[in-house]
């Protein structure tokens, strides 16, 4: 390894871009209006098709009849896309249960067929005179209905430590009970979008708004029958995707390609509102039974539960899904015997899929509710009751991992109580509660802990390309995608660290299949770490070519200035657009005059970067192994305020202390962590999906349609006083320039909130009871959870026990 023009990932030089606080490379072209997203690009191409889909409206049916000769005649229709259609394999899935053109419908709004028409209104019309007829069939619509007729799909999963029986007779104090938690919709800024056409040679070119371009890839070739190479794909940008459009793209852009090979014309998809809402996948809901046993102490001594997913129709990334709720239903808390298991309900629902925490959340939100309830019966207070249940170092999770770093959860967790003046809100708020009948706080602190790297270790891999120009400009492209988390930013930063030179120098590319090839999704948190990695490894490539060209001039230079016997490539440095030997800058040479040296003694100036992740191993049967590269540490204070004649609350404060390692980006990564909070806040007490489930007309329709009916977090919902903060000396080894991801842990950070409601809903009765607290906690949940409270308050006999 040679100085530090060939460095271990982690280390930092003392001068680079990476770690200053620089907004959004795209932010001035957000909020000018000028950055183009998929839909955009339409009005490039001229004879652009438009597609719309005739969705279903059965939640389960069979179609008898599909007479598609009347759109036909509609003014503007060209083309009705049908199963007859596809030259390849009708199935928009990597799990090939997802027919692109089903003959059964399995959910309210299933798009039966696709018209491609001159314009929008052309192409509704023309799927309005479509004649269709069904066989409505039983559907399924709740996880208590899936249940009830063990209506399951995919693997059962199993997560085992210890002996659960022992670990009940041990115990002190058991309790048991159940917890179901909403799903959530994604709701982008941008919704669900494809633009296809085809060249003179019949390539076909996607431009998709998708976190998986590769996949993309691969699911239009095999629709069209193709090979790969024949098919490429290009995020530009997407307006949000959350996880929401690592799967669920796919089939749209398979439709736009289609399209495009049939008529020879550019064909554009992009769904509205509501199209995208009753059509696309949603975080999974859960269902979770446990039994639990503490000692005298109030330390976790076993879990015994059973989680089941609403994974709606299909089976998408339902069991990596369950595997991740498995791997962190633990949360931040040892405890020696589990036996967990996970099972995924087959529903005649939207085919539930990867949203921030990809199942994550659900799990940890299982611990954290039972921690809640169990506090009070313990004696304890909640915090407290967390806090002695911490990983220490040497602990080991149930599926076998070592938490590296386990210290982090204690010194964020003391250091979080201290700057945000705990123990004195605390009695502020006892305070407050007695002084109003009728108003009353609550406050809570809680922690997380979350794995980083994707469940299945292939995808912990990534690739980049990077150009250096005759000119000293450098132009880089890798395989991440950017939805608004800022990948494009820090990557424009670790290239320009690692070559040493000015930002302003770096330039990025979109992403796209035939630059680099076989990319991971962007997801899992790991976008940075990944290619950050694969950057890095080609800019330190092509470094190490330039450091041999400029020991040559350098060594001359120095011979005159200093008398110095040459110049060896290790030592010579690169920083801020300068090259020069270690310890004489002032014999630096131009960056551009030391490229221009080395293209004209023949030196390759570009390099293909390639990254995987070392030390993981995974095995998915037996639920054991190093799933993760390492953990991602928090924790979160709430203060509410809730009235007792509503349930209606305010967010009064919120103090955060999170972990990112050593940030690559401190503004972007401040950013993610208020957004992803407030995102987990809208999840756990805002975000409410309601399907008809009667037995009328309707049944299995999505009634939460629209931002008219499904509630989404906004400024009025903001923390009043919101206080953000990264740990300070927390860079990690083994990562891209010691930083940490920052995508999803931050959403569980809004356990807090919850745990704050379930607090002031218990203020309005006598301490000592189980506060049981629905999921998403709405005011209306809040309201009738404090009114129990006060039931429980006024009945004698209960109040005495």
């Amino acid at each position: 390894m040679r100085g530090n023009t060939a460095t271990s990932l982690h280390e930092r030089p003392p001068v680079g871009a990476v770690g200053e606080p620089l907004p959004h490379e795209s932010a001035e072209l957000h909020v000018t209006g000028h950055a183009l997203y998929t839909d955009d690009l339409g009005v490039r191409l001229q004879n652009v098709l438009h597609a719309w889909p005739l969705q279903a409206p059965h939640a389960h049916a069979r179609v008898t009849r599909l007479n598609v000769a009347p759109a036909l005649t509609v003014p503007g229709v060209v083309r009705v896309l049908t199963a007859d259609d596809v030259p390849g394999l009708n199935d928009a899935g990597v799990k090939h249960d997802e027919p692109l053109f089903p003959t059964e419908v399995m959910y309210h709004g299933h798009a039966v067929c696709w018209v491609l028409a001159e314009s929008s209104e052309a192409a509704r019309l023309g799927a309005l005179a479509i004649e269709v007829e069904y066989e409505p069939l039983p559907a399924l619509l709740t996880i208590g209905e899936a249940i009830a007729a063990e209506s399951f799909q995919g693997a059962q999963s199993t997560l085992r430590r210890g002996d659960v029986t022992l670990g009940f007779e041990q115990a002190a104090h058991i309790f048991e009970g159940e917890f179901e938690i909403g799903g959530q919709e994604h709701f982008y800024l941008e919704t669900n979008a494809a633009l296809a056409h085809v060249d003179e040679y019949g390539q076909v070119f996607v431009q998709s708004s998708t976190q998986h371009p590769t996949e993309t890839q691969e699911i239009v070739a095999h629709v069209l029958g193709r090979a790969s190479n024949e098919v490429t794909v290009q995020c530009l940008r997407m307006g949000g995707g959350f996880g929401g459009k690592e799967m669920q793209p796919h089939g749209y852009a398979a439709i736009a390609a289609l399209g495009s090979v049939l008529t020879g014309r550019p064909v554009r998809l992009r769904l509205n509102r509501t199209q995208d809402l009753t059509l696309t996948g949603k975080r999974h809901p859960f269902h979770a039974r446990w039994k639990v046993g503490f000692d005298e102490g109030g330390r976790l001594l076993a879990l015994q539960a059973t989680l089941t997913s609403d994974g709606g129709w299909s089976l998408d990334l339902s069991e990596p899904v369950m595997a991740r709720a498995l791997c962190h239903i633990d949360n931040a808390y040892y405890i020696p015997h589990v036996e967990v298991h996970g099972r995924i309900g087959k529903t005649n629902k939207t085919s539930q899929t990867a949203f921030r925490g990809f199942g994550g959340p659900q799990g940890m939100a299982v611990i954290e509710d039972l921690l809640g309830r169990c506090a009070p019966l313990l004696g304890l207070e909640a915090h407290e009751l967390r806090r002695r249940n911490f990983y220490q170092p040497g602990e080991a999770t149930p599926y076998g991992q070592p938490v590296r770093h386990a210290e982090r959860l204690e010194d964020v967790w003391s250091t979080l109580l201290r700057t945000s003046d705990f123990e004195a809100r605390q009695e502020e708020v006892r305070a407050f509660n007695a002084a109003h009948p009728h108003l009353k706080r609550g406050l809570a602190i809680t922690p997380v802990k979350f794995g980083i790297s994707f469940n299945f270790t292939s995808y912990n891999q990534a690739g980049a390309l990077v150009h250096v120009y005759k000119d000293g400009s450098v132009l880089i492209n890798h395989g991440g995608t950017e939805m608004g988390q800022g990948l494009h930013s820090k990557m424009l930063q670790v290239a320009a660290t690692a070559l040493g030179v000015p930002l302003s120098c770096v330039r990025l590319a979109p992403t796209r299949t035939d630059k680099v090839p076989n990319t991971s999704a962007t997801a899992a948190s790991s976008g940075a770490d990944l290619n950050g990695g694969a950057i890095k490894d080609a800019c330190e490539q092509i470094k190490l070519r330039l450091a041999d060209v400029a020991a040559g001039s350098l060594g001359a230079l120095a011979a005159t200035k200093v008398g110095a016997l040459g110049v060896h490539p290790e030592d010579v440095r690169f920083e801020n657009g300068r090259v020069f030997p270690v310890g004489h800058p002032e014999l630096g040479m131009d960056f551009r005059q030391v490229v221009h040296d080395a293209y004209h003694l023949r030196t390759q100036l570009w390099a293909a970067g390639y990254y995987r992740t070392p030390g993981l191993h995974w095995d998915r049967n037996a639920m054991q192994g190093e799933p993760f590269k390492y953990f991602a540490y928090g924790a979160s204070v709430s203060e509410v305020e809730v009235d007792g004649f509503t349930g209606a609350y305010r967010l009064r404060r919120v103090d955060i202390l999170h972990d990112v390692g050593d940030s690559l980006s401190p503004l972007i990564d401040l950013g993610q962590v208020e957004g992803g909070f407030v995102q987990g806040a809208g999840w756990l007490t805002l975000e409410e999906l309601r399907w008809d489930t009667g037995n009328g007309p309707h049944r299995g329709r999505l009634a939460t349609q629209a931002a008219s009916t499904y509630k989404l977090p906004s400024f009025s919902e903001m923390p009043e006083v919101f206080n953000v903060a990264l740990l300070e000396r927390a860079a990690e080894s083994g990562v891209v320039y010691g930083s940490k991801a920052v995508g999803e842990p931050p959403l569980m950070l809004a356990f807090s909130v919850r745990e704050a409601l379930r607090q002031a809903a218990a203020a309005f009765g006598q301490g000592g009871h189980e506060t049981y607290l629905p999921s998403p906690a709405t005011p209306e949940a809040v309201f009738w959870t404090l009114d129990a409270a006060r039931q429980t308050a006024a009945r004698p006999e209960v109040a005495a026990d």
